[in-house]
């Protein structure tokens, strides 16, 4: 009885196993395995492929950003040249008003030096006053 039983035994622990025994097994398994190791190195390179190409296109993005922002500081620095010239232009016209102005200042002293000339500023003055009240009582 023994024997049967170790028998049986046998048959269950090795039910399933080919000729060539646990060696054709391990074999098998580790063929298995290979292909799993094989599979995840595949999965791991998809992934770096798939992150390289991710790069590579924000290294685009930025290339064109690049571009982009270049072409805006250039139009910007176009844009501050001009308005340079605009102030400068503005200012030279600014001082010659002040010449102007001052030459104005002069002659108006040299009207009120005298007394008939006062005279008839006064006179003008009212005149411009007067016309300027009716025109607004008009209106």
């Amino acid at each position: 009885m023994n024997s049967r039983r170790d028998r049986n035994a046998r048959v269950a622990l090795f039910d399933g196993i080919e000729e060539g025994g646990i060696r054709a097994s391990s074999s098998y398994s580790s063929h298995e395995i290979d292909e799993q190791e094989n599979d995840r190195a595949v999965d791991g390179l998809q992934d770096r492929v798939n992150l390289l190409k991710r790069a590579m296109n924000l290294d685009r993005c930025t290339d064109r950003m690049i571009k982009v922002l270049k072409l805006l500081s250039g139009d910007i620095h176009e844009e501050v040249e001009s308005h340079n010239l605009m102030l400068d232009r503005m200012g030279n016209d600014m001082d010659t008003s002040r010449g102007v102005l001052s030459g104005t200042m002069d002659k108006f002293k040299k009207v009120f030096e005298t007394k008939s000339s006062r005279r008839m500023l006064t006179l003008v003055a009212s005149f411009v006053v007067i016309f300027l009240v009716i025109y607004y009582l008009t209106r």
